[in-house]
This record gives structure tokens, C-alpha cells and sequence, in this order.
């Protein structure tokens, strides 16, 4: 006989309420299909984005009664000070009659300097074409290095990591954290040039402060036992960051982090954004997310949380570096006093989320500190491609450009490693001489490579000898002196790809001619080579 549920005692009874609440659910799962779970899986990841985007509005808001405050005590200031109209005075003393205003500490009592110029937080220089509401902003602060750039190769990078989703919801502002206007718009034309298509859907802001935003760098305190050059570059870059978050935090849902010598993983838009969205929808509380394992790259913040960071890093600017002023800002919020290490670690945790494996690399070797060299790696990234294999036509090679250790052009050719010449001269010549005459229908040349992006070939053009050459106008400028046709050349990017026209005929030698002194080695990390057989 089975017993009524009223009969059972307590124990029991709280026995059987587990059992249900345990076992209902899962039969409920059971019974659901894929079908049904990944359009709940979707709908729950809807309802996280809605969330986020309410909490970017709801910012907004705040900034907008900001300045309806702040108008209001201008106003209020106005009418002490008797000018103001008498009907506006007496319509104002009504709305304002038995209130105390405190007027809370702000910006200017920690960097008084701004009150100088009006203008100090505007930006001196802007190349936008207004994108906003996107999901994705994503920071790239940029100085002027004085051995060599990674911009525009890290840049290239991003967007070659995206797809076309990914950069419809994305923005890249590009901070050139440089007074001197007129660099700043060479770096603006070069992004402009590289990336026109990019400039002109509005992917890509570029923006640089004013002189009068930074204070006087050189009566800074030293801190931390640096020196003074060492405690500048690290209160400027403090300075810098708040800049970009600050002119970052209205155009999108969340911010990260990046720096201006860096590789990414592809698809990483949307594996930090589900991230996000995941961490969202279960209702964590989450400050950062965490994508790389390197200082302040890949840093995942919500936009309406910015101005924690911002406030913080303009508070103390001068004491520390900005990925200690990150972990203090942390700890400061989840850390009692009397809590040992490994549970403020803990707490801090929850807050600070790693991700894995990171989505991000460090490739820069010369740092924006002047003589600081850094090899920094993140081991959790993976390996990076740094060479292309392919299954080229046979051919001898050669070259009068002296390679660098192993890393000849007889190799790079057969696949086997990249090509790494010393400073090209001009005149100088890799040649690929074919068994026998081909049809071309294909070729590609990349220089540089993620570790040395700016090992390229710079003005270097691409040439062919065809067995027979109809009718060539020996004084075309298509047509060398000893009888090459040029066919293409290497952008600024460093690639040379295009076809070739079987009228040209049939190709026995295929060459690359420097035509200008580089000021680098340079690097051949992929060559390939289709021959056109006959249908």
C-alpha cells in the first residue's frame, strides 16, 4: 500500500519535495528539444544584450541630468552675482526656493590644470564619421615610436579577424596620443590611405588630445623608486587611457582594451561579446573581463562602468601604472582589511574573469619607453603562423640579398621557413627561375610577419621574363631595360598579388626588384606561385 503524501512525516515529506523539484526539471529538459533549447539559448542571450543596452541608455541619461545640473548651477552662480533678467531670476527662485546645493569635489580639484584652457578636454584632432550603438568599442592608443610601428599591421590584423557581422557592430578609435598636430594627421592619412573602405563606413575613428590636457609632465612626482623618464611614460599612458575611455564610453555597450602591437584570434568580436552576454544572462557580477594575460590588453569593461576607471586613473595617475591602478581599484571594492590574501584573491575573482585561451598576443619587441626592449608573450594565445607553406612551380632561386641565419629564399620557396633578408639595397633581385617556361595564373608575395611587421618590402616591384614577348614597346615603362615586364608591385601594406595575361606568354623567369634603401631587413613569409595549365 502506498502511503498518502499527507500521512508521511516532515522528513519525509521534505524528501519527496526534493525529489520533485530535482526530477521535474530534468524531465522537462528530457523532453525538450535541440530545437527548443538553442531557441532558448538564443532568447536568453537576446534578453542579456536588451539588458546591457538598457544599462548603456540608462548611462546616458545620467550624463544628460549631469549637465542639466550642471547648467542649473551656472544659473544659480549667474543669479548671485545679479546677471541675470529679472523674469528668468524670479522664475528660477521658484523652482530652487529652500535648496542647499553641495557642490561635490571633481576632476578639476585633481587636475587643475584643465581650468587653463576650455579646450583642454576636447579633442584636438578627430576623423570620425559618428559611429555609435555599436556592441563593440575597441581602444587603440598609439605613440611615436622611434624604432619601428606596428599600427597599421595591428589594425590590418583586427579587421582581418572580423567578419562582416562583426565589423558592422564594431568601432576602433585610434588614440594618436601625440600633441603635434601635424604627425597626428599623417598617422589619420596612413589609416585613411590603408584602410579606405574601412574610414569610409565609419569602422574607425581616429582621435589625439589637446597640449593642454596633460600638465606639466616634467614636475611630476617620482614615484615607486623609477626614474623620472620611466614615472612620465607611465603617468602619460594613465592619462592617455582615461582620454580614449572617455571619449569611448557614449558609443557603445562594451569597451576593450587593446594596444598597438598585437595579434588576434579570429572571430574574437564574437566570442567576447557571447562571453559577456553569458556572464550577463546568468546575472554574475562581473568588473572585467580578462582575455589576454599580458598588462592591460584585452581588458573587457562594460561602457556604463567606465567612469570608475576613469575617475580612478585621473585620481592617481601619477603613483602607479594603469594594470596595478586596475588591481587596486578592484581590490578596493571586494577586499576587507582583515581578510588574508587568498580570499581577497578569491573575491577579486568574481569580479576580474579570465577568459582561456587568450584572444590576444603581444608582438611589439621595442616598447613606446624609450630603450625598453620587452619580449612579453602570452603563453595561452598559441602558436602564431609565421610563415605560409605553398606548392610552387619548380624553380632555382636566388638573390644577391644576404639571409639572415637559416632562413633563405631556397626555403621560403619550398615552404619550409621564410625568407629573411639583410637591408635590401637598390637593385637588388630574388629571382625565380622556372625548369621551364609556364603560363602564371596566379601570385601572391607577403612580407613581414607577425613578429616583425615592419620587415617589408618598400617600393619593390614584381617582374616577369616571358619566352616570347610580341611587339613589347621597349620604351614602355612597363618594360625594363634588359627586358622584364613589370607586372604589379607591393603595396603599403607589403603584398604584391595579381594575375597575369596569357597574352604575355609564357613565363621562364619571375622576379622581385628593390628599388629604394630600406631601413630594415626584410622578410618573404609567403610565396605562391599558380601555374595555369591548360583546360
Amino acid at each position: 500500500m502506498t502511503p498518502h503524501f499527507t500521512t508521511l512525516t516532515p522528513v519525509r515529506k521534505r524528501c519527496v519535495i526534493v525529489l520533485v523539484l530535482v526530477l521535474v526539471p530534468c524531465v522537462i529538459l528530457n523532453l525538450l528539444t535541440p530545437s527548443d533549447m538553442r531557441e532558448e539559448a538564443v532568447l536568453q542571450n537576446s534578453i542579456a544584450e536588451l539588458q546591457a543596452k538598457l544599462e548603456h541608455l540608462h548611462a546616458k541619461y545620467i550624463s544628460s541630468q549631469e549637465e542639466i545640473n550642471l547648467l542649473s548651477h551656472q544659473l544659480l552662480q549667474l543669479i548671485e552675482s545679479n546677471h541675470i533678467l529679472p523674469d528668468l531670476q524670479l522664475l528660477i527662485n521658484n523652482g530652487t526656493s529652500n535648496v542647499t546645493n553641495i557642490k561635490l569635489p571633481s576632476i578639476y580639484n585633481f587636475l587643475p590644470h584643465f581650468l587653463n584652457d576650455p579646450n583642454s578636454l576636447r579633442p584636438a584632432f578627430v576623423q570620425s564619421k559618428g559611429r555609435s550603438g555599436v556592441s563593440m568599442v575597441l581602444g587603440v592608443p598609439t605613440v611615436k615610436r622611434e624604432v619601428q610601428s606596428y599600427l597599421m599591421a595591428t589594425l590590418k590584423n583586427l579587421l582581418d579577424r572580423m567578419n562582416t557581422a562583426e565589423i558592422a557592430d564594431t568601432l576602433i578609435i585610434v588614440l594618436v596620443a601625440e600633441t603635434d598636430i601635424d604627425y597626428v594627421t599623417y598617422v589619420a592619412k596612413q589609416i585613411e590611405v590603408q584602410f579606405p573602405n574601412e574610414c569610409e563606413a565609419g569602422v574607425i575613428d581616429v582621435i589625439s588630445p589637446s597640449l593642454s590636457y596633460y600638465p606639466n609632465l616634467s614636475k611630476l612626482r617620482d614615484t615607486l623608486g623609477d626614474d623620472h623618464q620611466r614615472v612620465i611614460w607611465r603617468s602619460k599612458q594613465n592619462l592617455d587611457f582615461a582620454f580614449l575611455m572617455s571619449y569611448a564610453q557614449t558609443k557603445g555597450t562594451f569597451y576593450v582594451q587593446l594596444e598597438d602591437d598585437i595579434l588576434a584570434k579570429k572571430n574574437f568580436i564574437t566570442t567576447m561579446k557571447s562571453f559577456a552576454l553569458q556572464k550577463i544572462g546568468t546575472k554574475e557580477n562581473w568588473f572585467v573581463l580578462d582575455f589576454c594575460q599580458l598588462g592591460f590588453i584585452g581588458k573587457l569593461f562594460k561602457c556604463v562602468e567606465l567612469p570608475w576607471l576613469i575617475q580612478f586613473f585621473l585620481m592617481f595617475y601619477n603613483d602607479k601604472p594603469v594594470d596595478w591602478l586596475l588591481d587596486h581599484l578592484i581590490s578596493t571594492k571586494v577586499c576587507s582589511l582583515d581578510m588574508d590574501h587568498k580570499h581577497c584573491k578569491m573575491a577579486k575573482a568574481e569580479l576580474w574573469v579570465h577568459y582561456k585561451p587568450s584572444l590576444f598576443q603581444h608582438i611589439g619587441t621595442h616598447s613606446s619607453l624609450k630603450g625598453k626592449v620587452q619580449k612579453l608573450k602570452d603563453k595561452q594565445f598559441g602558436k602564431i603562423t609565421l610563415f605560409y607553406a605553398h606548392e610552387n612551380p619548380e624553380a632555382i632561386v636566388e638573390t644577391q640579398i644576404k639571409p639572415y641565419k637559416q632562413y633563405t629564399l631556397q626555403k621560403a620557396y619550398k615552404g619550409e621557413s621564410f625568407f629573411w633578408g639583410l637591408l635590401p639595397q637598390p637593385g637588388d633581385h630574388l629571382k625565380f627561375k622556372f625548369s621551364h617556361p609556364i603560363f602564371i595564373k596566379k601570385y601572391l608575395f607577403r612580407s613581414g610577419n607577425p613578429e616583425h611587421p615592419s620587415d617589408r618590402f618598400y617600393n619593390t616591384t614584381v617582374e616577369v621574363l616571358a619566352e616570347v614577348s610580341p611587339l613589347l614597346d621597349r620604351n614602355s615603362n612597363d618594360v625594363t631595360e634588359d627586358g622584364y615586364v613589370i607586372i604589379g608591385k607591393f603595396d603599403v601594406l607589403g603584398v604584391a598579388e595579381g594575375t597575369i595575361d596569357r597574352k604575355l606568354g609564357k613565363v621562364s623567369v619571375l622576379r622581385l626588384t628593390i628599388h629604394s634603401e630600406s631601413e630594415n631587413w626584410a622578410i618573404l613569409s609567403e610565396i605562391h606561385i599558380i601555374e595555369d595549365q591548360p583546360s
